[in-house]
């Protein structure tokens, strides 16, 4: 009996490149995200105190379908996450900036 190695039955490998620069990863406090009908943009952006603007750091365009996967990917991983370190706090409602987060307030 021969064996079926049809791409969908055989695992194929894929060498990721890793640059040096991409390696050390940009910080990001908070993300944006809209779609179309043919693919989702979630922008990374980071947003500091005291400074009036947020900037954008990364944009990452991807199909509804890899959208989809990330999402279940995410939700794997945070699964594994909070059973080997415990339930993550807060995530749930949108981020409470204080009143002066974009500078300073003036004073009298």
């Amino acid at each position: 009996m021969e064996e079926d190695k049809s791409p969908d039955k055989e695992q194929q490998q894929i060498n990721v490149e890793l640059s040096d620069e991409v390696a050390e990863g940009i910080y990001s406090n908070l993300a944006m995200i809209a779609h179309s009908n043919s693919e989702f943009v979630v922008d990374f952006i980071r947003l500091m105190p005291g400074i009036p603007k947020a900037k954008v750091k990364s944009r990452i365009i991807m199909t509804p379908d890899h959208a989809k996967r990330l999402l279940l990917a995410l939700k794997d991983n945070i699964e594994k996450y909070e059973k080997a370190f415990g339930k993550i706090q807060g995530g749930n409602e949108a981020p409470k900036f204080p009143l002066n987060f974009g500078g300073t307030t003036g004073e009298a």
